[in-house]
């Protein structure tokens, strides 16, 4: 019952962009030194942790956004390019259907090309044309309301950076990957 006092109340925190109840006012007033700009879960989870990912999937109006080749890369990097789709995309229908967030995932693409040809329930596949992904990526995010939950999974740290930069959260795609791997 504390632990969901607890979530509840730090889910609520942050939901109404409330500053942390960690910090007391000497700690305001003190010199700061050099700080890791790090959020961390509830907790005290890191990003790596999937345990985290799945916290964050269970707020309420949580998106999954996914930069799909990078996932893959890291996942399955011995899988042909229409496998990885495949076999990424269908285990976030997995995570989809488990959490019931929403869940979009970007592959970098041509003019042309066909999603894949297995698409699974609740996973919405963008392929970029005329950009690539990660940039598909930063405008999804920018379009998004303040407010709500958004969780980008990538390694490609200038990505990381940008889309931090507008309240989303960032989880590493090993951690995804670790995560697909127990479902």
């Amino acid at each position: 019952l504390l632990d969901t006092i607890v979530d509840a109340a730090s889910g609520l925190r942050h939901e109404l962009a409330l500053p942390p109840a960690t910090d007391l006012p000497a700690d305001l007033v003190a010199p700061e030194g050099p700080r890791v700009a790090s959020r961390a879960g509830s907790r005290g989870r890191s990003a790596d942790d999937p345990a985290l990912l799945d916290e964050l999937l269970r707020q309420p109006w949580a998106h999954l956004l996914v930069d799909g080749y990078n996932v893959t890369k890291t996942g399955y990097p011995d899988l042909t390019l229409a496998e990885q789709r495949r076999r990424l995309v269908d285990g976030l229908g997995r995570v989809a259907a488990g959490t019931g967030a929403e869940v979009t995932c970007c592959f970098d693409g041509q003019p042309g090309q066909a999603p894949p040809s297995t698409q699974a329930r609740g996973v919405r596949v963008l392929f970029s044309v005329g950009e690539i992904a990660d940039d598909l990526l930063r405008r999804l995010v920018a379009a998004e309301p303040a407010g709500r939950v958004l969780v980008v999974v990538t390694s490609d740290q200038a990505v990381a950076r940008d889309v931090e930069a507008r309240g989303a959260w960032v989880v590493p795609s090993a951690t995804l990957v670790a995560r697909l791997q127990h479902l």
